[in-house]
């Protein structure tokens, strides 16, 4: 087989780390299939491993980054069962996706349904599984909800609110630019807040009639934490599932009793995927929610794989809308 073109990092850093390098493949062992990818995902994750020294996200370096990508299995090694040579399939959650193939255990992979394209794969599956599992499993989103989603133009905003609009929630979205105002507003969002310029929790507070939202969705960090508990009703739910803005700072407990009793969950797709039901669970419920067209898929960058450090620059601006795909 010749070398296989792939994206490195060299140490933790800038997006300058990223390096392309030549690299060879053995034949798949046993349980591994041979995956040709032909659309790579770029998540926010990514440049949290990239630039992690500490804590949740640090890798050991150098690595290969990228956790989701599509293609067609081209060698099935000994031992896997469910899948053969030229089926479609997808997978999420496993690092060493920025790679033209690559080696990976058959367990963590899906089947593609014929409705869903690579590219579709490859630019939802992190962010549509994130979805489901934050409305679904978190706080169950109902009729008659009032949720709050920030970063709404985002890639997991985006599919926030589609999905919880088609729950029958009154969705308010948060947005840092009044360019992705229309973005939120044609994902569902009843009402579009700019958060950075306004006090959003007093917002919340008046398109509330005073009672505050059921839940808050927010991914962005330490910027919006706080006025996200203050957003909250009684009783609501704190979701705080990224950090975009930096991580939360250290918080004494009795404010959550202080806002109203309210809970406070720290949840990381990583752990709801960790048994092949889930995978398979998951992966079910957006495929299903993606073909009913309640939920669609905004695929704002097509860029070869080459060009990821331009992509992982645009992520950290916060300038993005919708999703990155890469093309090996």
């Amino acid at each position: 087989m010749p070398p296989i073109k792939a994206i490195r990092t060299t140490r933790p850093g800038g997006a300058e780390v990223l390096e392309p390098v030549f690299q060879e493949l053995d034949a798949p062992r046993s349980g591994e299939v041979l995956l040709r990818q032909t659309a790579i995902g770029v998540n926010l994750i990514d440049v949290y491993h990239r630039t992690a020294i500490s804590g949740q996200y640090a890798i050991d370096h150098p690595a290969i980054l990228g956790v989701e990508a599509a293609g067609v299995v081209e060698e099935v090694g000994p031992g896997v069962s469910g899948f053969h040579t030229g089926d479609r399939v997808a997978y999420w959650m496993v690092r060493g996706a920025y790679a033209q193939k690559r080696l990976i255990d058959a367990s963590r992979l899906v089947k593609l349904p014929d409705f869903v394209s690579d590219e579709i794969a490859a630019a939802c599956l992190v962010k549509g599984t994130t979805a489901q599992y934050l409305l679904h499993r978190i706080y169950a989103v109902k009729q008659g909800d009032v949720v709050l989603v920030h970063s709404a133009a985002g890639g997991v905003g985006q599919l926030l609110c589609q999905w919880a609009k088609y729950l029958g929630a009154m969705v308010i979205g948060t947005v840092g630019s009044i360019e992705k105002m229309p973005i939120a507003k044609a994902m569902g969002c009843d009402h579009v807040i700019l958060y950075r310029d306004t006090d959003f929790a007093g917002h919340v507070r008046q398109l509330t009639a005073g009672r505050g939202v059921d839940v808050v969705y927010d991914s962005i960090g330490k910027d919006t934490f706080a006025g996200s508990l203050d957003a909250l009703r009684p009783l609501g739910t704190m979701v705080s599932f990224g950090q975009a803005s930096g991580p939360v700072d250290a918080i004494d407990i009795s404010v959550l009793a202080q806002k109203g009793s309210i809970f406070l969950a720290k949840p990381t797709l990583a752990t709801f995927i960790q048994e092949r039901s889930d995978i398979e669970s998951l992966a079910e419920g957006l495929f299903e929610v993606l073909a009913s067209g309640a939920v669609k898929v905004d695929i704002k960058h097509r860029v070869p794989l080459e060009d990821v450090a331009l992509m992982h620059e645009a992520l950290e601006s916060r300038n993005t809308t919708g999703s990155i795909i890469l093309i090996p």
